[in-house]
């Protein structure tokens, strides 16, 4: 016989295990963050992007052999179907928000896909998602979409076609270490959202696409441009301890600091501050020396207006930091977020695949069940 099923209300199903991965694992009480069994900091800051994505979907580094043969196949799928890009001249005339036409192109991918290929499905959509991005912003600016390149690595080419200029080595590690590190984090409500929609037995197109939806969320995509504008703000480290204690005092909250899974530093903020380290160098050393003064000054003064919040930098606060640093525009760091963590919500609907099992939770209803029909006439 069998046992009646424990029913769970969890509003936001926190605490809840809604499946089994071995991608990635944050443990947010003691600020750590396991992908696909390697400490985030042992591999983030060294891989490839495309070593980051083999890994996740094969579970195994690739060697030199199977490293060239999948970036190849990766950089052979750049260019987006007709279509995707008159979509992206409409959206340019409405002036759409990038993360829409992001959207709305992506579900054109499904033209470059044969017989419902899964694996196929997934190279194309990471394959796409820059050019998706530049092209849009290009058009958005009133340029021309910048036909990809083969021959450059997957961040080269991401920058190379925003600009059409070959992006020097440090401006491309700087862009590579941040997709690394950004690449996954456990079940977060895009990644979730990409697993439900797969768990029907939908296509990775779909998924990515319904992934895309939720990472528009401010909830969820956050708010890395506000974080580094508090600092433009500041302006000057004498700034900092006035401009910060005003806003506290006004009960507005400092953007870059506090997440809900991590109670201590989110060790992804230790990654990209060690890797902007490396890039603010000769003249622009002095404002990262900034950052770190108003970084410790917003630390300091939480603890002191929020006592036991325990709210700690988060991987905002040096995201905004490393995209500005390389030259892009706040308008493209949530995009160029999505441009990375596609490889984790394709590596996430490649792996929930394999156990076939529909997510279905239950809901507390909380309505009536006294009412009667009543004919219109009546009413």
């Amino acid at each position: 016989m069998t046992a009646p099923l424990e029913v769970i209300n969890r509003p936001g199903l926190e605490g809840v295990i809604a499946a089994e991965t071995r991608l990635s694992k944050p443990n947010g009480q003691i600020g750590e963050l396991f992908i696909a069994g390697f400490r985030l900091e042992n591999i983030a800051p060294y891989a490839s992007f495309e070593e980051m994505v083999y890994l996740l979907w094969n579970d195994a580094l690739p060697t030199k052999a199977q490293l060239t043969a999948f970036s190849t196949e990766l950089a052979a799928n750049r260019e987006l179907p007709p279509i995707a890009y008159d979509i992206l001249r409409a959206a340019a005339e409405k002036k759409l928000p990038v993360m829409d036409a992001l959207r709305m192109a992506a579900g054109t991918l499904n033209l470059l896909v044969e017989d419902d290929n899964a694996q196929a499905a997934a190279k194309v959509a990471v394959a796409s998602f820059p050019t998706i991005v530049a092209a849009y912003w290009r058009l958005l600016n009133g340029q021309e979409p910048i036909t990809p390149r083969t021959d450059l690595s997957h961040a080269a080419n991401y920058l190379y076609m925003l600009d059409g200029e070959v992006p020097s080595g440090e401006r491309t590690r700087a862009l590579e270490i941040y997709l690394n590190t950004v690449v996954d984090h456990g079940f977060n409500a895009s990644t979730f959202t990409a697993r439900i929609i797969v768990s029907t037995q939908s296509d990775v197109i779909a998924a990515v696409v319904g992934a895309i939806g939720a990472l528009k969320g401010p909830l969820h995509g956050g708010a890395p441009g506000p974080a580094l504008d508090m600092v433009f703000e500041i302006g000057t480290p004498e700034r900092a301890e006035p401009v910060i204690r005003a806003k506290l005092e006004a009960g507005e909250r400092l953007m870059g600091f506090g997440h809900r899974v991590y109670k201590v530093r989110d060790p992804r903020a230790d990654v990209l501050n060690t890797a902007a380290e490396a890039f603010f160098v000769g003249e622009r050393a002095e404002f990262y020396q900034l950052v770190r003064h108003v970084e410790q000054v917003a630390l300091d003064l939480l603890e002191e207006y929020k006592p036991g919040r325990k709210l700690q930098t988060n991987v905002e606060f040096y995201t905004a930091l490393i995209l500005h640093g390389i030259g892009l525009p706040t308008d493209l760091f949530s995009p160029t977020f999505a441009v990375s963590r596609v490889g984790g919500w394709t590596a996430h609907v490649l792996e929930h695949m394999q156990s076939g099992r529909i997510i279905r939770p239950l809901a507390q209803y909380t309505g009536r069940n006294d009412r009667e029909w009543v004919l219109l006439g009546e009413r």
